[in-house]
């Protein structure tokens, strides 16, 4: 797997995605995160967080989340959208796929 799609360059600033997928599956009401880059006019790109929800009859707002990150990450670091989805793709040997989030995304099928 080619390890620079784990970082983020979003303002001229690195963003690790590894380091936000860990401590969003360190929130009580996640099971799974996944962070992707997305296009971003103004930043180059921006991450999009993918979240596995413990309990899926519930929602949770993406401002409960920015404020959990906002304990160890920098504003520019916090994604700007959290994505409630029922799974994430996996590879054949059970990675994360974010080529096929990526590409869900440009698809338009992550809302």
């Amino acid at each position: 797997m080619n390890g620079t799609k784990d970082l983020i360059k979003s303002g001229g600033e690195w963003i690790s995605s590894v380091a936000l997928e860990v401590a969003l599956m360190a929130h009580p009401a996640v099971t799974e995160a996944c962070v992707i880059a997305i296009p971003d006019e103004r930043w180059q790109e921006r991450p999009l967080a993918c979240v596995v929800l413990r309990d899926t009859t519930t929602s949770i707002s993406a401002e409960t989340f920015r404020e959990f990150l906002l304990r160890d990450f920098a504003h520019y670091q916090v994604p700007g959208q959290f994505v409630p989805e029922p799974q994430i793709p996996k590879t054949s040997v059970g990675k994360f796929d974010k080529k096929e989030l990526r590409r869900m995304y440009a698809a338009g099928e992550l809302k």
